[in-house]
């Protein structure tokens, strides 16, 4: 069974994952697009199929990247790329990588970045919805201190202890980023999405 080809891997929180990602990546409106972690390819497959070009990056030489290397070195020139997706990649790197994978990340984009991180604790979500107005939702994610395991392979989360919300935001901006916006969606509440402009 391939590992990120089963339902196992591709819960439906995923699928509205993917659609954040191509959502977003879309919205921006690039002609290049750097993909850091292909997973199944699902999302660099359908920005393809919608005419961009999209080169991906992994370290795992056997899910066929286009170019296989760390997030801290990428073998690309500065401004190679319209933009860079980064989903679910970062927390797999010891935190004191983190400031690094995003300076790296900001060599390599012209102008924005796309990045999902998880983001720990208890999600609280209603909604209203009725005809012909718009929908109303309000959505709070509060920290749980007492901490499980780590998911699969990650070293650090957002919403655990010393992973704020703050700092993580703080050390984005620290990397030169500017933050148009980030959230978390109701349906997929542990990807924290942030839109990044360099």
């Amino acid at each position: 069974m391939n590992k990120v080809y089963n339902f196992q891997y591709d819960h439906k929180s995923r699928w509205i994952s993917y659609w954040h990602q191509i959502n977003e990546i879309l919205s921006l409106a690039p002609r290049s697009v750097l993909e850091i972690g292909i997973g199944n390819k699902t999302v660099s497959n359908y920005l393809k199929n919608q005419g961009l070009k999209v080169v991906t990056l992994d370290a795992d030489e056997g899910l066929k990247p286009d170019i296989v290397a760390s997030v801290l070195k990428i073998p690309s020139q500065n401004n190679s790329f319209d933009a860079v997706l980064c989903a679910e990649v970062l927390e797999h790197l010891p935190f004191e990588d983190f400031p690094k994978a995003l300076a790296e990340i900001k060599r390599v984009t012209r102008k924005y970045v796309v990045l999902s991180l998880p983001h720990w604790g208890l999600s609280f979500y209603a909604g209203l919805k009725l005809p012909l107005l718009k929908e109303i939702e309000i959505f709070i994610k509060f920290p749980f201190w007492k901490e499980p395991k780590y998911g699969k392979g990650h070293c650090w989360e957002i919403g655990r202890r010393a992973y704020s919300l703050k700092k993580i935001k703080k050390i984005i901006k620290e990397s030169g980023f500017k933050i148009l916006k980030d959230y978390l969606s109701s349906e997929s509440p542990y990807h924290h999405f942030f839109i990044l402009e360099k």
